[in-house]
Parts: structure tokens; C-alpha cells; sequence
């Protein structure tokens, strides 16, 4: 099987939305790519740090999914990293209540050997030095380096971002991330300018409205399944990114009309994650439901049509 390397956060988040709150639950985006990916026939394996405070059932629901832990530094006496928001009532803007970095203010990432031959790496979001060193441990050049990035990197290490972004095949951020990164309007011309950054794919998240995939002149765009019910969005866009980077992994495809496939299949796993808090629809996911509603998205998505003009 394909190997696929994970680089983000394993976390606790505190979450409020209109429909509820939570204390600490497990979170990270590490833990939302790596649960999503595990739906795919592959090796994986993330890199990260927690501290002596992070439970060992959280530790266990990750080996119990097939995914590696070599990369996962538990620091003594140290830490876990804490994120606390509050969502408005459109749920597609939130107040970041708390952020404490904890052993993540020091994290030194370490690739497990037997990853170092990673045939896709995805450099979720993190510092980009932190991205960076992840790239220089690698032995030969992956099949595909996926990055995800955010608006507060932009701010505060926009050179080191940029840095980053050359050595990178395919990057996903949302409508708004583009327009920043770019002073583009037009996501079509602000794809344009990613690409002459250095990735050859764009892919640019539009939560409820779905996500478009760019790459020279040609674009493709999938619809979000439209849901009766959505709880929280925290980590769907990271777990879109371990679907996406999922199906490619498991694959052995990056062609454009692949990664077609593969915009569906992140779609579909983000589609799940936002019914629940947390990862808690995530972990108890089956692959049987996963089926079922990619069928629906075939069903969303197809149509035949006249193009014969009486």
C-alpha cells in the first residue's frame, strides 16, 4: 500500500455553536485528516506533539484506525495544545476564544524513517517553518506535497508562507484565504496567482457552497451535499484534506481528472464531520455510510442535458 505522511496538530478543542457547547474534546487537524484518511487503503502515519495530559483511549483510537504514531512526541510533564471558539449563527464565522500553544510552542517535527519514502505528504496547518523542515527530512521527492495554510500565517510569516508554497504541489485554503494571499477578488485570477507561486493545483474551500480545483486554464467545481443538519464545522476542512489526499494516496493517480475523484471524496468525508462536535461523527463513521452518500453525490451531480438549440 501507498504511504501518506501527516503533518498538524493533535489537539483539544472547546467548541460553541447555537446548538450547543462542549468542554475539551478531542481535536487538531492532524486527528481530522488522519480519521478521514483511514477510510482509504493506504499506510499513514502523523507527526505531531501532545503533552503527558492527552488521554490514552485518544492514543489508541488512532492505532485502532491504522494510523502510525512513531511521529507522535508525548512530552513529559508537558502540555496538550488548546483551541476554544465560539460560532456565530451562520456558522461560517467564529471568535476564537482561547489559544494555548503549549508543547506546540517548541515542536521540533521528527519523520519516522520508514516514512521518509512517503509517496504523499500533507503539510496540514501549522507554522510553515515547521511545514518546511518536514519537506527537508524526506529522502526522495514524494509523488505529491499538499499543503493547507490559513489567514493567521499570512499575516504573521507570509515570507516563510510563500517559501513554503514553491515547494508544494497542490494548495487548499478557502475563499477568503485566496483573496488575501493574492489582493485578488476573483477567484479565477486568484487561483491564477497561486499557481505562479508554485503549486500546480489550487483548491479553494467554499464550506456549505462546496470547492473548486484549479490548474492551468482548466477548473472544476463540487457541490456540498446540502444537510439537514449541521452542528459544527470545526475540522471539516481538514477533513476534505484527508479525503482528498486519501483517494489520491490510495489511487496512485495525480492527473487533474483524478483529482476530480478526489475533490468528491474530500467533500464527502467533510459532509459527515460537520453532523456532530468534533470528531465525534468521524469516529464512529462506517464505511458503508461513507458508499451510500457518495452515491448521493453522484446523484447531486449528474444530469444529462440537450445542447441541441431548436
Amino acid at each position: 500500500m501507498n504511504k501518506l505522511l501527516i503533518v498538524g496538530t493533535v489537539a483539544f478543542d472547546a467548541i460553541e455553536t447555537p446548538f450547543g457547547k462542549t468542554d475539551k474534546i478531542l481535536g487538531g487537524a492532524g486527528t481530522y485528516i488522519g480519521l478521514s484518511a483511514s477510510f482509504f487503503k493506504l499506510q499513514q502515519a502523523i507527526v505531531s506533539v501532545v503533552g503527558e495530559d492527552f488521554p490514552q483511549e485518544y492514543i489508541d483510537l488512532l492505532t485502532e484506525r491504522n494510523i502510525d504514531i512513531t511521529g507522535l512526541e508525548v512530552v513529559k510533564g508537558g502540555k496538550t495544545f488548546f483551541w476554544s471558539g465560539r460560532y456565530h449563527n451562520d456558522l461560517n464565522s467564529r471568535d476564537t476564544l482561547d489559544t494555548q500553544l503549549n508543547v506546540l510552542a517548541d515542536f521540533k517535527p521528527v519523520v519516522p524513517e520508514h516514512f521518509k519514502d512517503a509517496d504523499v505528504v500533507l503539510l496540514g496547518n501549522l507554522h510553515p517553518l515547521i511545514q518546511s523542515s518536514v519537506l527537508d527530512q524526506m529522502e526522495k521527492q514524494p509523488k505529491l506535497v499538499v499543503l493547507d495554510t490559513m489567514n493567521f500565517w499570512m499575516d504573521c510569516a507570509l515570507p516563510e508562507l510563500k517559501e513554503v508554497i514553491k515547494r508544494v504541489d497542490v494548495i487548499t485554503i478557502n475563499d477568503e484565504e485566496a483573496r488575501q494571499l493574492t489582493g485578488e477578488y476573483s477567484l479565477v485570477k486568484a487561483a491564477a496567482l497561486i499557481q505562479q507561486m508554485g503549486p500546480k493545483y489550487v483548491v479553494i474551500k467554499k464550506g456549505e457552497h462546496g470547492a473548486l480545483l484549479f490548474h492551468g486554464k482548466h477548473a472544476f467545481f463540487a457541490p456540498a451535499l446540502p444537510l439537514e443538519e449541521v452542528f459544527d464545522p470545526t475540522g471539516a476542512g481538514d477533513t476534505f484534506a484527508g479525503g482528498f489526499a486519501g483517494y489520491i494516496t490510495q489511487s496512485e493517480n495525480i492527473s487533474f481528472e483524478n483529482m476530480k475523484n478526489a475533490i468528491i471524496y474530500g467533500s464527502n468525508m467533510a459532509s459527515f464531520c460537520v453532523e456532530r462536535f468534533g470528531a465525534e461523527r468521524m469516529i464512529k463513521l462506517t464505511k458503508e455510510e461513507v458508499l451510500e452518500r457518495l452515491h448521493e453525490f453522484k446523484a447531486l451531480t449528474q444530469f444529462d442535458i440537450s445542447l441541441e438549440q431548436e
